[in-house]
């Protein structure tokens, strides 16, 4: 197999991989060398390579883990230099227009399996990988009426050795559930440390009185700037759609607050109380 970006989730894949004695060997790319010569100082990797097309020959599975905007581009260049059934998945977090784009591509003989690992962290770099990462976390496959059903089910035992729980679902209602689950509280992460951040210009011991709800919520605005960019422009119609709707709940909240209307407030806190619970 070979990984495409070996960072957190490539990584933890990886790891689990040679844990668990499920691919023979493992090579992996990337545009940072260092990054990649770590992978191989801790057992990660078996190797590594910075010329794409050597990376891809006669491997039987490619793991595209880069962000998601130029893991197209990506699959552009490797085409070429495929053998005849060589599996590619991947893992990003906006799955319509990947795998539209890649089916594309594609030539016959050549399967491709989206996928989505719903684990990671707010931390990135091969250093940050575990083998334990996507144990008991679900893992959504989009498969469609072209992808080729052994291929699929390879790529579906692959992330059960892993740990995860598989899910199969339509790309189109990924990107709108992971809109709401996952991108519009990243979104929503970032906007809310900005906004402190610019009390914080006027405060300056601001910042220093952050208690840990707050450095709890907040954690996922460390996320790598890069992949949160893609995710949110080629998932934008979806996340403006969710924006819209938490705009509509917040000014619900900031309207309740000017009356002092103590009792509808408590009732929208209790409401999200329950949901929360029912998360727990």
């Amino acid at each position: 197999m070979t990984i495409i970006g070996v960072g957190l989730i490539g990584g933890s894949l990886a790891r689990v991989c040679k844990e668990k004695n499920l691919i023979g060997r493992i090579t992996g790319f990337g545009r940072n060398e260092s990054n990649l010569k770590k992978g191989v100082e801790l057992g990660v990797i078996d190797s590594y390579t910075l010329d794409l097309k050597e990376a891809v020959r006669n491997v039987d599975i490619v793991l595209l883990a880069t962000p998601v905007g130029v893991m197209v581009d990506i699959v552009k260049i490797m085409i070429p230099h495929l053998k005849e059934g060589t599996i590619i998945t991947d893992v990003g977090s906006v799955k319509g227009y990947l795998v539209d784009k890649i089916e594309e591509l594609l030539p016959k003989g050549i399967p491709f399996v989206g996928g989505h690992p719903i684990a990671g962290s707010e931390r990135s770099g091969v250093e940050s990988s575990l083998p334990t990462l996507f144990k008991n976390y679900n893992c959504i496959l989009t498969p469609t009426e072209k992808t080729d059903r052994e291929a699929l089910k390879k790529i579906e035992e692959l992330w059960y050795s892993a740990g995860a729980k598989v899910i199969l679902m339509d790309a189109k209602d990924h990107d709108r559930i992971l809109a709401a689950i996952s991108h519009l509280p990243h979104v929503v992460a970032y906007a809310l440390v900005n906004t402190i951040g610019d009390i914080c210009k006027e405060e300056d011991n601001l910042l220093s009185l952050a208690a840990g709800g707050f450095k709890d919520f907040t954690r996922i605005a460390s996320s790598d700037s890069v992949m949160w960019c893609d995710i949110c422009l080629l998932n934008r119609d979806n996340i403006l759609e969710i924006i819209t709707q938490f705009k509509g709940a917040l000014e619900r909240l900031r309207r309740y607050i000017k009356e002092e209307n103590g009792t509808r407030l408590k009732e929208e806190f209790n409401k999200a109380n329950s949901i929360r619970n029912l998360i727990c």
